[in-house]
């Protein structure tokens, strides 16, 4: 007889949106002699807790099976039956990297969950499954402290059409004009732009400015299709307050309205959102400017 564990591992960015924790490492512990008898509090819906390196050699003589989370995050292992399929397991994830392979690279532990697991009998042994979908607020924090960013978003028409495919998006730092980081849309027009702060750098050490909690560029974008520029936002597009100092995960949707957008090829610097100046006798600080801030694309 021996145990099959299925499941998946993945990471909130937004409401709509969730990254698969491509090769990173999950494993499976025997429960510790002194640990309580049953399992914490809500479950599998505990949030993620950081473990030091002396934790987690601590308990390496307990470990059950280990394995490697596939591009989609998925991943199976079994272990021969040594226990009672009531008791208490233990599950911990490694990062060795980010998902975008950017970022500094060392390993993060972290323990996920002491539960029983929901065990189902068949002809050679037991199989069970799980999954877990690290908040959104904690993903962010790993990204910080690893120095790095991921950009995702969706590409797509103005009026309620599906996202592009097959597009090329690059981001780009105002501040410096470098190029931060290229992404392909998939079959749903979503892109995830990864860089880290190497790509961020401007060559000389960065000011800390009031304000500036992220430490992250201020980003503008093009677009290409078949390697051929479609549209260019003007670098000062990274000026307004959805573009500057981005977080480390951030959801930036380019949306484009073709009559409203001038081809990039044919004006240097034509700006991927619409930027419309209010004029008239009486203007707001606020209607000085309107920026439509779902970006576009043809």
């Amino acid at each position: 007889m021996s145990y099959l564990l299925i499941g998946n591992i993945s990471a909130l960015i937004c409401n709509d949106c969730i990254e698969p924790l491509a090769n990173a490492r999950i494993r499976v512990y025997l429960p510790a002699t002194h640990a309580p008898a049953t399992p914490q509090p809500n479950g599998i819906f505990n949030d993620m807790q950081p473990l030091s390196a002396r934790e987690v050699l601590m308990k390496a003589d307990r470990l059950l099976a280990e394995t490697t989370l596939d591009e989609k995050g998925g991943f199976s292992l079994s272990w021969s039956e040594v226990h009672l399929f009531t008791e208490t397991l233990e599950l911990d994830l490694c990062l060795d990297q980010l998902p975008g392979k950017n970022g500094n690279r060392h390993p993060r532990n972290y323990h996920l969950s002491r539960l029983v697991l929901p065990w189902k009998r068949n002809s050679t042994g037991y199989v069970g499954a799980y999954a877990y979908v690290i908040p959104a607020a904690l993903w962010q924090n790993i990204y910080s402290g690893a120095g790095a960013w991921l950009i995702t978003g969706v590409v797509k028409p103005y009026f309620s059409a599906p996202g592009q495919p097959h597009l090329k998006v690059e981001a780009y730092n105002a501040l410096s004009g470098r190029l931060l980081g290229i992404a392909h849309t998939d079959e749903s027009g979503r892109y995830f732009l990864h860089f880290s702060r190497d790509q961020v750098g401007t060559g000389r050490p960065q000011a800390i400015i009031p304000g500036r909690k992220n430490l992250g560029p201020d980003v503008y974008f093009k677009v290409y299709r078949n390697n051929h520029l479609l549209w260019a936002e003007d670098e000062r597009m990274g000026l307004s307050r959805e573009r500057r100092d981005i977080a480390p995960c951030s959801n930036i949707n380019l949306i484009y309205k073709s009559s409203k957008v001038k081809r990039a090829s044919d004006q240097i610097g034509s700006w991927f959102s619409e930027i419309i100046t209010l004029k008239g006798a009486r203007k707001s600080k606020s209607d000085k400017f309107r920026l439509i801030t779902q970006y576009s694309l043809l």
